[in-house]
Parts: C-alpha cells; structure tokens; sequence
C-alpha cells in the first residue's frame, strides 16, 4: 500500500487556513473582551494544531515560527501575560505571517521572500517581549512533572501501540517519532514484531506497529503527550518518566545510543494490544470495553462530515444538468407516443431527477457567514489606519447561498465596506459636532427575499449629497434637465460608468470611485445593486443575487417560433388579453391592472421579430425589488426546470437576456434578464421629460 502524502498534505494546507482563520477571529473577539477565556483557548488550540501537523510533514519554518507563538499564547493562557492591543496587533500579524508560511507550502518549490523573512525576524523580536525570561532552545514550555525542574532534560520510557486504522485515516506513524525528535533526543527504539499476522491473514492497508521508546527530554509529560494528539483515537499510548520505573526496570535504560528509525520495518504486530516488552513487567493503559465503544461512537460522529472537491461538486450539478436536459426529453417523447405506463414511468423519472438536482445544489450551498466574518479584520485594521472608531455588527449571518456566488461576492463587498469607512463615516469630531456618538457603525445584512439573497452594508454616516449628485449627473449629460426623479434613483446614478463623485459630493468625496466596476461585477453574477441615501444620518447599499448561478425554475413563453425563459420566482401572475384590450394597451403602453398602472414591454417589439403577432396575446406580471412590469408575449407554455448555459462572449452585449437552455425537444431558448428589462424601462422614464417620453412613445 502507498499513502498518498501529498494529499495529505494538500488537506493540511485546507484545515490549517481554516484553523488561522478562526484564530482571527477569536483574537478579534478577545480585543473586544480581554477577559473571553474561551477565546484565549480556542487561539491556542489552533496555533498547537498548525504546529503539531506542520511537525508531521517535517514543516520547520512553520513549527520553529509557530512554536514562538505558542509559547506565548501559552503565557496568556497562564495569565502571566495580559492582554493588551500591543499583544493583539502582534498576534494578529503572527498569524498573517504563518498564512504566508502555508502559503509557501502550497506553492511548491517557492520560498519566502526577503520582505517576510525580514517581517518574521520583527514579529520574533516582538513576541519575545511576551515570552518568558529564560526559555530552553529544545523544549516546548509547558507543564512539567512534579519531579522534573524547568529545563532539565529527563528521561522518559514510551509504549505506542498504533490501531489497524491509522494507514486507512492517512496518517504516516513516523512522522510521528520525527515529530518527537524535535523535543529531545531517541535513546532506543523496539520495533515491536512477535504478533505478526500470518501471510494469508496479512491486511496490507492495517497497521501492526508498536513501538518501546527510550526518550530524553526537558519536555513535560503534557508537551510528549501532545506529539500523539492527532493520531490518540487510533493508538494506546503510555509515557512513564524513568524514576517511575522500579529500580530493576531501569537498569540499562540509557546503555544504547540514539537508535535511527528504520523505515523500511516490516508492519507488524496484530490489531490486539500486545504484552509490555520491557524487562520488568508492569500494566499498561488499557481502554475499557465501556471507553471502547464511546471512542467508536465519536469517531462515527466525526464520519459525517467529507471533504470533496469544489471541482468534483461542480461536475456533478453540471453532470445533473444534463440529466435534467435529458428526462425533458425523454418525457416530451413519451407524450408523443401516447403510451400511458411509459408517461407513467417518465414522469416517476422526472421527479426523481428534480430530488437529485436539488439535493446537489443544495450541497454547494453554504452560509454567507464566513465570508461577513473575515471583514471584522479589514474593519478593524482600517479604522485603526483612518484614525476612526468602528464597529461592524453582523447579521443574517446564517444565510445561505451557492458557494460560486458567495467566492465571487467578496471584492464587491470588500470594496463597498472600504468606502463606507474612508468616506462615509465621520471622524470622532465630526461626529461629536453632529451630534452622533464618537463611534461609527457598519452593519452587513444578509436575507432572502422573493428567491433571491439581499445583501445590505450600512453605514451611519454622513450621507449623500443628492444636490450635487444631480448637478454632476446633468453635466455629465446622464439625464435631462428638467427630468423628475426620486432620491433613491439620483442615488443609484453613481454607479454609471465614468460617473465619479470624488469632486462632486461634499462629506462623501470619492465613494463614486470604482461603483461602476462594484456593479458590473455583480452584473456578472445575475445581481443588481441599488442605493439609499440620508443625509446625516447614513447610507445603505443593497445588493440582490441568485441564489444559484447554476440552475433556475423558468416559466416558458413564445413569440412566434421562438422560445423565452422567465424566471419563475420574478412572475407574479398571467393576464390573457383580449383583441381590443391589446389594441388599446398598445397605444397607450400601459396596462390598468386593479387600479395600478402597469408599463407594458412588447418582447416581440423588443427582440425584433418579424411576423404578425397572434391575435389573442397573454402578459407576464413579473415583479423584481420595487420595480413591476407586464411582459406581452403570445403563447404561455407553463413552467420548465431550466439548466442555466452561458452565451459566449459574442452575446455579451445583448441586453434582456442573462443566458440560453436547451428544452426537451432539442431547441435552445433564451433565458430573459428581468432585473435588466425592469431597469431599462426605470432609466427610460428617468432620462426623459415627461412631454419627451410621450412622444418617444408615439413614434
């Protein structure tokens, strides 16, 4: 059998960004509240579990760095260290250098560069200000026995007896005594090998290796102990120092010299604990059937949770795509046939399909809280850099989405969130002046809503100046003069291309920087985003994705021979129009629905088919935010499960339609983008007069 090491590695790499982020997040909240015992834990935990796994991929400038920051953390937790912001921006930065260590990890064969290796000299050179006075170049500083002075290298006798699983769980057992090497020196070593299986009953994939391990360490008992945390559920381990031993044991115990680890010894031993090896017998640990059977259970607890591949996920809901593509098919020739068992078993087909497709993407869903929480540390460290107060509050945070949507969301928000510190929110001063309190705030929300998710930042700042929005915006020629709008639609004219309010809102200079660039990329993921202004008292941008960037629920319609999509979480209700009903709504260009007035779009007109259209036409109610329209198609075709394919780049340009997807018969048909047709109809009505878009409508 041959352990893929690099996997394991690659899984190291994985866990231990996560560990380092929850670190963060734990000092981030322990700068909040210094007393939070149970942060201080849970960073220590993370920083010993980096190290201890980087020992066992012999990771040095990882364990040496990290070792530093244990020991540290370790005084902290001891409380001979206080926190302070001193020691938390330390820390802090600690951990950002042990990212840049994993990262060079994960890009084999490149090496730190000068600027970090420059870096992690200072970040020593400030945590030992933290650590202890004296501090032993080979030890790990932690509890020592009653009986060993601090420092002083003791020896200790080892019985390791690995289980048959720890080949199966990935783990390499010597790494394990490579790991141990680093807290002091191997005397001796058994390979233990009188229960060797029989040939017919050898396992290649089980692990028969026990070990009696001679060890001088000015280690404690806990910091040996720990060597084994990663691998304690798949062995027995006992560790006596040696004046425990009875006098006649420990004869000859330090009369070997340092013995290497043969690694080419053979695998043996059975799944049974064997009988202590050493001269003088005495019992060792034993786990109850009672202890047993627990560990068994935690450990098919800790089962159900996989790993797997991004990309793999990604293969099978573009695999599951088609699978739907193909039982449209199949059910539309069923139909065909007019055979009743084979629509029958079509149809049972049908519903099994659309199970697995939602149970696929709901395996790619997950919270959009991980992504809000790694902004505490940019809020954090540009407050601190504009000399301002804030505090970001989260909520929402359980809110899920695709995780496609959630990777690409990020820039977006980071970029929003920067503006919103650097020119929204006032100095302390201002804010006093105003009236506010000294600290500002910065709120991240996350909802869903009508199938979509609403992403809201929101800031209690100086707002908006909407005078001077509107005056840039006539300059710039964005809108007519004399053109009625409201505030919120003033607002959202940031957001044009070219259009730049760092010379052109007073309390506000510079958010319009890049607003266009923050909208086209969410453009990019099906997304709209609008904003809202009030002056003196802050303002909210709201950002509104799919939820899925994969596969939608539509609603057919036709135009002719043509095909459409609408997405059925837009469409609020179908309206069949009568000849002379058509006929009257065409001149006018709007629809008296109940006493509201709904604008038409005649989607014939709009994508330029020829031909007459049908005499009896039907309107799509769809409904998107605050905006509503009627969509006048001729033939209603019912709702169609809908495998969203992107158009290539020549379509980019094409507004009205977000993609294509291919229908049972064979056909392709165009996905519409609503958000886009609703907006097109708003920025219509806003860029012209009133007595403009009257005759506009006439021609």
């Amino acid at each position: 059998m041959s352990i893929n090491l690099d996997q394991a590695q690659q899984t190291f790499i994985v866990e231990a960004r996560e560990q380092l982020q929850a670190m963060e997040e734990s000092l981030l909240q322990l700068e909040n509240d210094p007393g939070d015992d149970d942060a201080i834990g849970a960073i220590f935990r993370a920083a010993h579990t980096i190290k201890g796994s980087a020992g066992l991929f012999g990771l040095e400038p990882i364990v040496s760095f990290t070792h530093i920051v244990e020991d540290v953390l370790d005084r902290l937790r001891e409380g001979s260290v206080t926190v302070d912001p001193g020691l938390i921006a330390v820390l802090l930065k600690s951990g950002d250098h042990m990212l840049e260590l994993i990262d060079v990890v994960a890009n084999q064969g490149s090496t730190l560069q000068p600027p970090a290796l420059a870096r992690e000299i200072e970040l020593c050179q400030m945590l030992q200000e933290y650590q202890a006075p004296t501090i032993a170049t080979e030890s790990t500083p932690t509890q020592q026995t009653e009986t060993t002075e601090p420092g002083e290298a003791s020896l200790w006798h080892i019985s390791l007896r690995f289980g048959p699983e720890v080949f199966r769980n990935g783990m390499d057992p010597l790494s394990f005594l490579r790991y141990l090497q680093t807290l002091g020196e191997i005397l001796d070593i058994t390979t233990l090998t009188d229960a060797m299986p029989a040939t017919e009953a050898w396992d290649a994939e089980s692990c028969y290796l026990g070990f009696e391990i001679e060890f001088r360490s000015a280690a404690g008992h806990a910091a040996i102990n720990e060597v084994f945390d990663f691998v304690r559920e798949d062995c027995l381990i006992e560790i006596v120092a040696a004046q425990d031993i009875e006098p006649e044991a420990n004869t000859g115990l330090v009369a070997s010299a340092q013995a290497q680890v043969d690694e080419s010894t053979a695998m043996v031993t059975t799944g049974e604990l064997m009988p202590d090896q050493r001269s003088s017998p005495r019992v060792p640990a034993q786990v109850s059937p009672d202890k047993q059977a627990v560990t068994s259970d935690s450990k098919g607890k800790d089962g159900t949770y996989v790993r797997v591949n991004a990309d793999k996920l990604d293969e099978l809901i573009n695999l599951v795509g088609e699978l739907v593509i193909a039982s449209a098919g199949a059910s539309l020739l069923a139909r065909t046939c007019q055979n009743d068992p084979l629509q029958e078993a079509t149809s049972s087909v049908s519903g099994l399909v659309e199970e697995i497709l939602d149970g696929a993407l709901r395996l790619r869903m997950i919270p959009i809280g991980e992504t809000f929480n790694r902004f505490r540390r940019v809020v954090r460290d540009v407050s601190q850099e504009l000399g301002k107060d804030i505090d970001l509050i989260i909520s929402g945070a359980e809110t899920e989405l695709d995780k496609t949507v959630v990777e690409k969301i990020g820039d977006p928000l980071m970029h929003l969130l920067r503006n919103a510190m650097d020119h929204g929110i006032e100095t302390a001063e201002a804010r006093r002046s105003a009236g506010k309190p000294a600290k500002g705030h910065l709120h991240l929300n996350a909802y869903h809503d009508s199938g979509s998710i609403v992403l809201e930042i929101a800031d209690d700042g100086a707002g908006l100046n909407r005078d001077r929005i509107l005056e840039k915006a006539q300059e710039r020629g964005l809108i007519a003069p004399g053109a009625s709008l409201s505030d919120q639609e003033i607002y959202n004219l940031i957001f044009e291309p070219g259009f730049s309010t760092a010379q052109a809102v007073t309390n506000l200079s510079g958010r319009g920087v890049g607003m266009d660039v923050v909208k086209r990329n969410i453009t990019l993921l099906r997304g709209t985003v609008d904003l809202d202004s009030q002056p003196g008292k802050g303002t909210v941008v709201r950002i509104r994705l799919p939820l899925t960037l994969a596969i939608i629920n539509g609603f057919l319609v036709g135009i002719g021979q043509s095909t459409y999509v609408i997405p059925l979480d837009m469409v609020q209700e179908c309206i069949e129009l009568s000849e002379d009903d058509g006929l009257a709504s065409r001149e006018q260009g709007y629809l008296d629905l109940r006493g509201e007035v709904l604008p038409l779009v005649y989607l014939r007109d709009h994508f330029h088919h020829e031909g007459p259209a049908s005499r009896r036409q039907n309107v799509v109610v769809v409904r998107y935010a605050d905006l509503k329209a009627g969509l006048v198609v001729d033939d209603l075709l019912g709702e169609f499960q809908t495998v969203i394919k992107p158009l290539g780049k020549l379509f980019g340009a094409l507004r009205g339609i977000s993609g294509s997807t291919i229908l049972g018969s064979g056909a392709v048909a165009l996905i519409l983008d609503v958000p886009a047709l609703l907006t097109q109809i708003a920025q219509t009505e806003i860029r012209y007069t009133p007595t403009q878009l009257q005759q506009a409508n006439a021609r």
